[in-house]
């Protein structure tokens, strides 16, 4: 039986790295929005943090990470774009705000059409084995061939899980940053330091904790998250179904009703990520 080639596992890796900096060598700052936990409004926070970063003529974009249940092109109003293929890679969608997208969603044929992978025969029928391998390939492929162009912040609205930032750091040692996103609750809070821990021991910088729906001005449990994490509080973001209205329709509340509380809280969130990363 005729054996097979070796593999050159390390230099496909260092290939693909070198891809993903040649890239995003025009883009100043990339941001993780994280939570480790679904439910948390992560999205939504992505959507309108974005919004808000280009209110001061920025450049931005949005990496949706979440390869199952992406949502950023809905919130940005970016979809029904379909990714257009040139020599410098595909083209992102266009959504308010000039917010350059790029997600699966823009690549799905209608709404009932999920993501499932292709499997060739052997090992490759268990896909639990390969999946993890495939969604990183999918997120390299996202990072490395998108014509991102110069920008000046790219969120990464990463995928619940805490395991994720291992698989964006091997892709991405240079992330300037991650923000965590919580809610008040004490399931999400459990899970967020869980994933804020395991995020500092991959070696992830955390710029601080963001409390979403909160009920208050900033919840004492919350405090007691940050102080154990050791990252500051960014902001606190009051619940506002309004605000959550018009992001699913695709308008951002920060630029619809910008004077509401919880649209500040988004604005003063802005203003202070430029200042940390300037």
């Amino acid at each position: 039986m005729e054996s097979l080639p070796p593999v050159d596992v390390l230099g496909q890796v260092v290939a693909q790295r070198a891809a993903v900096a040649r890239r995003l060598a025009s883009v100043r700052h990339v941001v993780a929005i994280a939570s480790g936990k679904g439910g948390v409004g992560k999205s939504l926070l992505t959507a309108n943090l974005a919004a808000a970063l280009g209110t001061e003529a920025a450049k931005v974009g949005v990496l949706d990470a979440d390869i199952h249940g992406p949502s950023a092109a809905l919130m940005l109003g970016a979809r029904g774009q379909r990714p257009q293929f040139g020599p410098e890679g595909a083209r992102p969608a266009i959504g308010v705000g000039d917010v350059r997208v790029m997600s699966m969603d823009l690549f799905l044929k209608d709404d009932g059409t999920a993501v499932r992978w292709r499997h060739y025969g052997g090992l490759a029928e268990d896909s639990f084995v390969w999946r993890g391998t495939l969604e990183a390939n999918v997120l390299r492929e996202f990072l490395a061939d998108t014509e991102w162009g110069e920008l000046d912040y790219l969120l990464i609205d990463m995928p619940p899980g805490a395991d994720r930032f291992e698989t964006l750091l091997r892709l991405l040692p240079e992330l300037r940053g991650a923000v965590m996103i919580t809610t008040p609750s004490e399931a999400s809070m459990l899970v967020v330091r869980r994933a804020s821990v395991g995020a500092k021991q991959a070696g992830a910088r955390l710029l601080g904790l963001v409390e979403n729906m909160a009920e208050t001005a900033e919840s004492g449990r919350v405090r007691e998250l940050a102080d154990a994490v050791g990252i500051p509080i960014l902001a606190s973001v009051p619940f506002d179904p309004k605000l959550a209205q018009s992001t699913e329709n695709g308008r951002p509340g920060v630029l619809i009703n910008p004077e509401t509380p919880a649209a500040r809280a988004i604005l003063e969130l802005a203003d202070r990520l430029r200042g940390m990363l300037a």
